[in-house]
């Protein structure tokens, strides 16, 4: 990648407009936690995610501004990823400062900066602005959290402060609107943000800070106070023991309340859905391809993945809150002193803590490490982190061999099996990080700096509006690599029709017909290596299912083992793999072959997007397939290991 060549963010460039030089294109600039994201999110109506840590915001957003006079010409805003200075030392900041500079390609170069600072650590972002403007560009300061200014006794004079800067300043409340009107009647015309005192000549950092403590000096009346609430949490919670007690035992209540909570909701949403596909072949009285089609491919294979949007939106909503509400930062500060032990720092666990939502904007947050070393130990260990996807695969299996007896007062096991999944995906990718770091990824890192955000009481509508962001994608991607999955595999388990002996009802002709099938003739060839692990040829054709995408490990496995049209896919499916079988007496899963199944999953890399996702920011194929390889074998020995020990 080139010094200033930008990764894709999905958003179309700027430079592709008709007539670029309507807009009037600005920037928004500042560092991580100074609601430079908030703010855009307020100016544009686009619902860009935000975050208290580094590396969150790495790609660029882009929006127009709304609410603007009728007359005014189109505002273009780029949100542009958080910085503490223009010397870039990672690629996310490097992106920003080849905006600034007009030297990313493909971009145009801004006709003004919006600088975003919390008013509460204004001293900390002074320096950064004289660096801003001395690029010689309009500038605007906006001072976020003057609420939170007050409410801790500070004063800011923004006239005096003005007169110092002699740029325009406005003070906002993003998240609550105010002040963004005086801001809209800014943002039409840069070039009228006049510098009337000049850039300040600072070369060095000493020089810039002292200048910014003088500009403070003379505009700050009262200095904001510490917040008490946020140290007297911190006194627990950044503890070196009670820390990280409170981390686990936080990460423990965060799994059985996902999975407790969200389950009237799943069992509705089951019921919903088996109903409408009974209805689908009711319609149809005769049957056929068509009926069957519908309902079991594309209804009931979807549906299957569909029912755990209840857990998913709880996984993401608590994620979203927490990080709003200032205890991610906390977190990833505790977890630094594990990660230091395997050769890491902070910023990586940050994309680790990214990559348990989904691997491949975890992979892409790795943008923030300044070292190419640890940048790449963190993308190969990035998928073991366990991501929503792997969540129904758990789900089901937990429900079905592992009981919710209650310990330790209202967790159960099932809550307590899934935090150890969780959990056991976190530690492996600490630990082969900490091998790959002292063997052929050898070399010193850089040092991590993080700023701790006071406690904030996060908005519920913010945290929605995410929330359902998130929940849109995956059913995006239900309806789109799910339901092409479901429909192939439907075809591989029906075809060739083969019918049953007369006599035979529904079920046992759908057993007739999918072991006769193209799938099964998959599945079965792959049993001699997989009959070690426990995996029998209808696992298997799961197993190749989900290489598309994991969910469909389920909806598979519905079909394959012919689930009960009467029940829904996920409670059916659960009673399936422990029913025994009325002729040999077995159930389709046991205990051993459960937990097996339960830690190949941990470990395996089942997942098309991730290895795309990998090639793209390694440059090429040999990282990818090297992680491919390395972690089906671990995958294969953990699911032996765990298989010949429960048996």
């Amino acid at each position: 990648m080139s010094h200033c060549e930008t990764p894709t963010s999905g958003l179309p460039s700027l430079a592709d407009a008709q007539d670029v030089n309507a807009f009037v294109h600005l920037a928004l600039v500042g560092s991580p936690n100074s609601g430079k994201t908030t703010l855009f999110n307020a100016l544009t109506g686009l619902r860009a995610r935000t975050g208290n840590y580094p590396g969150v915001t790495v790609d660029r957003r882009v929006g127009r501004a709304l609410h603007l006079p009728d007359s005014a010409p189109t505002v273009v805003l780029s949100d542009l990823p958080g910085l503490y200075s223009l010397e870039a030392i990672s690629q996310d900041e490097r992106v920003t400062v080849c905006v600034l500079h007009g030297e990313m390609p493909g971009e145009p170069h801004p006709d003004g900066v919006l600088f975003v600072a919390d008013s509460t650590t204004l001293g900390r972002s002074l320096p950064m602005l004289a660096e801003v403007r001395a690029l010689g560009l309009p500038v605007a300061l906006v001072l976020t959290m003057v609420d939170e200014l007050k409410a801790r006794g500070g004063e800011l004079d923004l006239f005096r402060l003005q007169a110092q800067l002699g740029v325009p300043v406005v003070g906002v409340v993003g998240n609550r609107g105010l002040g963004l009107d005086d801001l809209r009647a800014l943002l039409p015309a840069p070039k009228q943000w006049r510098q009337v005192v000049p850039p300040p000549e600072v070369a060095s950092p000493e020089e810039r800070f002292a200048w910014a403590d003088g500009v403070l000096a003379a505009a700050q009346r009262k200095s904001p106070g510490p917040s008490e609430q946020t140290r007297r949490l911190d006194r627990v919670l950044l503890h070196p023991v009670w820390g990280l007690l409170v981390f686990f035992a936080f990460i423990a209540a965060f799994f059985q309340a996902i999975f407790s909570w969200a389950q009237p909701v799943m069992d509705l949403f089951g019921g919903l859905l088996d109903g409408f596909a009974d209805n689908i072949l009711a319609s149809w009285p005769s049957g056929g391809v068509v009926a069957e089609l519908l309902a079991d491919g594309v209804v009931r294979g979807v549906g299957a993945v569909v029912v755990f949007v209840p857990q998913i939106a709880l996984l993401f909503a608590m994620i979203f809150f927490f990080e709003a509400s200032g205890y991610m930062a906390r977190a990833a500060f505790v977890v630094d002193r594990v990660m230091g032990a395997a050769g890491l720092e902070g910023r990586c666990f940050i994309s680790l803590l990214s990559s348990y939502a989904c691997a491949v904007p975890g992979i892409l947050a790795t943008r923030s490490i300044p070292s190419p070393r640890d940048r790449l130990a963190t993308i190969l260990v990035a998928p073991f982190a366990t991501c929503s996807a792997r969540l129904p695969v758990y789900a089901v299996l937990i429900a079905a061999f592992i009981p919710a007896t209650p310990v330790l007062g209202w967790f159960t096991l099932q809550g307590l099996t899934l935090f150890v999944l969780y959990l056991l995906g976190g530690v492996s990718a600490v630990l082969f990080a900490a091998l790959f770091k002292r063997g052929m990824l050898r070399g010193a890192s850089l040092p991590f700096y993080l700023e701790l955000p006071p406690y904030r009481w996060p908005s519920f509508k913010s945290v929605f509006v995410q929330t359902w962001s998130r929940v849109k994608v995956f059913l995006r991607d239900a309806g789109t690599v799910i339901l092409c999955g479901s429909i192939v595999l439907w075809f591989l388990l029906n075809f060739p029709r083969t019918e049953a002996a007369p006599g035979a009802n529904a079920l046992e002709a759908r057993q007739v017909r999918i072991e006769n099938s193209f799938a099964a003739s998959i599945g079965k060839a792959m049993e001699p290596a997989t009959a070690p692990l426990g995996f029998d040829w209808k696992v298997n054709i799961g197993l190749v299912g989900s290489f598309a995408a994991r969910e469909l490990m389920i909806s598979t496995m519905a079909q394959v083992y012919a689930v009960p049209g009467d029940d829904d896919e996920y409670t059916g499916l659960a009673e399936t793999l422990r029913t025994p079988d009325p002729v040999t007496g077995r159930p389709p899963l046991t205990l051993p072959s459960a937990l097996s199944l339960l830690a190949f999953y941990v470990y395996a890399l089942l997942c098309l997007s991730t290895v795309a996702a990998a090639r793209r920011e390694t440059g090429g194929w040999r990282w990818p397939i090297f992680m491919m390889l390395y972690m089906t074998a671990v995958a294969y020995v953990a699911a032996f290991g765990v298989y010949q020990l429960a048996n």
